[in-house]
């Protein structure tokens, strides 16, 4: 007599136009788990991908609040096998202050890093959001690298790197979360390997989403036109490239491939490492 099989847990927090196209790309057959802190643009991507086939269901999450992340993660586990995380939670220098952006996209990913590495399933694989900004600074110091990469996370915001003296803008704040998402996600492809699980980063150029669009209308306009000149590809990338990126390393293609940043910028960084435009200009 057979037993019924268990069911799999894709959880996607972030409910924009990244998190619903690696939803349509690698959610089918799983039951599709949906964070945001927007009631709104849940309902709205639940509707959404639930015309397009997919099981839905949503939960609100605010990935700077602990507890928050953690009934999401126990959420998710009580809906079966949590088989892959995407975690596209963000926000950009023009809609945050310095402190936020710490908060949501360094803070929030390490959380969720923490989290969920104690529900993966044997197998699993996560995909973490980060940006092409995080390869844009120098190299941070050995020991800032390492106390961003392995500071417990309920102490790593009082770390002296991320003070406001030394994060003194929401640019400069935002720079240095998607470095550490880097270092974060290397970090934790160490414990998730213990439950044999992957973990790893993607670091995406100019996307046009509502979140690139926020940042091409602000006061940078000028410098991100230069950057997509100035780029190999001489264009803006899609949210359907991403998923595209991102299914490759979820999928069973990558699995040699943990604890790594796949840039995705077409070609912004080489023109920038070429000296073709200058980061901060």
């Amino acid at each position: 007599m057979s037993t019924p099989s268990t069911t799999a847990v894709q959880v996607v927090i972030g409910a924009g136009s990244i998190g619903q196209a690696i939803a349509r790309r690698t959610g089918a057959g799983k039951h599709l788990l949906l964070a945001d802190f927007s009631e709104t643009n849940l309902q709205d991507a639940r509707t959404a991908l639930e015309d397009a086939g997919h099981t839905v269901t949503t939960q609100r999450v605010d990935v700077s609040d602990a507890a928050s992340v953690r009934a999401l993660a126990q959420a998710a586990a009580g809906l079966g096998d949590v088989v892959q995380v995407i975690s596209t939670a963000g926000v950009s220098p023009v809609q945050a202050p310095a402190e936020a952006v710490l908060a949501v996209d360094l803070y929030g990913t390490a959380v969720v890093l923490e989290e969920f590495g104690k529900v993966i399933a044997p197998g699993g694989a996560s995909v973490h959001i980060s940006s092409m900004a995080g390869h844009m600074p120098a190299p941070l110091d050995p020991e800032t690298a390492h106390a961003l990469a392995f500071t417990p996370v309920e102490e790593l915001l009082a770390l002296p790197a991320l003070a406001p003296d030394a994060v003194p803008n929401s640019g400069a704040a935002y720079a240095i979360a998607k470095q550490a998402n880097h270092l974060r996600v290397q970090a934790a492809a160490v414990t998730w390997g213990d439950r044999g699980a992957r973990v790893n980063c993607l670091s995406p150029g100019i996307i046009l989403t509502p979140l690139a669009r926020d940042e091409m209308s602000g006061p940078g306009a000028e410098g991100y036109r230069e950057m997509i000149e100035v780029s190999a590809a001489g264009r803006v990338g899609t949210a359907d490239e991403v998923a595209t990126a991102a299914a490759f390393l979820l999928g069973p293609d990558a699995g040699f491939i943990t604890g790594t940043d796949l840039l995705i910028d077409g070609g912004v960084i080489a023109a920038l490492r070429a000296g073709r435009w200058q980061f901060g200009a």
